[in-house]
């Protein structure tokens, strides 16, 4: 009975990690004019789209101390945007890891070199971005996330490990609507 005791009381104290998932906004259609999927830009309605929802996350007050990224033109804008808009600004980190094809558990095992962080905001891509939203919570089918869709998950430590919760999750739109 002692011990359990000490592991709650541990448990406790430990601070979770806020992580906000984030698919990016509306990008330029692949084809001949961007033969090359690792650099197609935002499109101007996507940009303009994607910082109304970062005025919307900071009107609730969302705070981020690094957005993460995939190194991909359309990830790096919309990460971009965020840091712009989001107060105070956070830091900016490429992460090789978030670029699509990578498992979930690979971008957990990325997410270790950032467990000193509290609140960390995650750009990324469909289906990743929702595979990995399923796999934090221990589901199996991915999460479907629109264009700037955004959701917030709290994991006890990083890498994660279980214990993950879904505290919310919003459509662009809603986003869009309190900026």
């Amino acid at each position: 009975m002692q011990e359990t005791k000490k592991t709650d009381a541990k448990t406790a104290r430990r601070k979770p990690h806020t992580l906000y998932l984030v698919r990016h906004a509306i990008a330029a259609e692949r084809g001949d004019e961007w033969p090359d999927d690792t650099k197609r830009p935002l499109t101007s309605k996507g940009a303009a789209r994607m910082h109304e929802i970062a005025k919307g996350l900071r009107e609730l007050n969302v705070t981020v101390d690094v957005v993460l990224t995939s190194p991909l033109v359309r990830a790096k804008q919309t990460a971009q945007l965020l840091v712009d808009t989001l107060k105070p600004a956070p830091a900016l980190a490429i992460v090789q890891a978030l670029v699509p094809g990578t498992t979930p558990a690979q971008v957990g095992e990325a997410l270790d070199q950032f467990r000193k962080s509290r609140r960390i905001a995650i750009v990324g891509h469909e289906p990743g971005i929702g595979e990995l939203a399923a796999w934090l919570l221990g589901g199996k089918t991915p999460i479907p996330f629109k264009k700037g869709g955004v959701c917030r998950i709290d994991v006890a430590s990083l890498p994660p490990s279980g214990g993950a919760e879904l505290v919310w999750m919003a459509t662009p739109k809603m986003l869009r609507a309190l900026s």
